[in-house]
């Protein structure tokens, strides 16, 4: 269950004021699971290491946004702006991405076993060193450049 007052400051849309409180709180680990976040401005937040598991984050902005060792196991990532985000050591285990825009994201060893990523497009992302089991890709836009 996702932490309330977490999400009432994620709400705000400012990434000064979350990222300011995560400077405030370094020992909490922001808990965000099965949070309702659709169509979230969340570009240039401080998620690192936050629990979205189960998260709805459809049609999210998300980009420039620090999502590094993130637990998005079986989010709805489903058409977030994710460009240029830092999924570097990410779980996206089972994550719905159909549409999302992941160009120049950072995804090395991002864990996307079992993720949806119809229509998505990972432009000028690098996935050598991702986790890619049984991805679903049909219609997915990989550059020759992001292998």
């Amino acid at each position: 269950m996702a932490n309330q007052e977490q999400v009432d400051i994620l709400k705000q849309g400012v990434p000064e004021v979350w990222n300011r409180w995560r400077l405030d709180h370094p020992d909490r680990r922001p808990e965000l699971q099965v949070a309702d976040l659709a169509q979230a401005n969340l570009g240039g937040f401080d998620l690192s290491s936050a629990d979205l598991t189960g998260a709805d984050l459809r049609e999210a902005d998300l980009n420039n946004a620090n999502l590094s060792r993130a637990k998005l196991a079986a989010a709805n990532l489903a058409g977030a702006n994710l460009a240029g985000a830092n999924l570097s050591r990410a779980d996206l285990s089972g994550a719905n991405l159909v549409g999302a825009d992941l160009a120049d994201a950072n995804v090395h060893e991002a864990d996307f076993t079992d993720a949806y990523v119809r229509a998505a497009n990972f432009s000028w992302t690098n996935v050598d060193q991702a986790i890619i089991t049984s991805w679903q890709l049909k219609q997915a836009r990989i550059t020759q450049d992001a292998l």
